[in-house]
């Protein structure tokens, strides 16, 4: 299978139809939006729901990762991306994913692509609400 090299996790990866819609995104962050890649993470993993107990007595929580993760200056996380297949309709499903992932996270920002079609969201209280456009990173700073 053909690779491509995440500059953010820096190592080579298989170049899936998501992972070729991520690499994208991680140009669009930094060209368009001045996400500085320093500030920027590639599946970033994380624990969400009720811990269960196997049938051997081992406890563990259902793993997850987010496509791209950008934080504050302070290194608290601000963005959250998720990437999905050209061909993937970001519908409610796809929005539910974000918001498990934000319950972990608490972001204030949300971007959903499937390259084709980007969707920006901003926190307002305890929702979110659709923005007309992607902000900067330094307008999310400030927002």
């Amino acid at each position: 299978m053909e690779q491509v090299f995440d500059p953010l996790r820096r190592k080579w990866v298989a170049l899936t139809p998501e992972e070729r819609v991520r690499q994208w995104f991680i140009g669009v962050l930094q060209e368009q939006l001045a996400v500085p890649p320093t500030v920027m993470m590639s599946e970033v993993g994380m624990n969400y729901g009720l811990a269960q107990t196997t049938l051997d007595g081992r406890t563990h929580r259902k793993r997850f990762r987010a496509d791209i993760v950008a934080y504050d200056r302070g290194g608290k996380p601000l963005l959250l991306v998720e990437c999905k297949r050209p061909e993937v309709d970001l519908d409610a499903y796809v929005l539910a994913q974000a918001q498990r992932y934000d319950s972990v996270l608490d972001v204030r920002y949300i971007l959903i692509t499937n390259g084709m079609r980007t969707l920006f969201l901003h926190r307002q209280g305890t929702r979110f609400l659709f923005g007309e456009r992607p902000l900067t990173y330094p307008e999310m700073l400030h927002g």
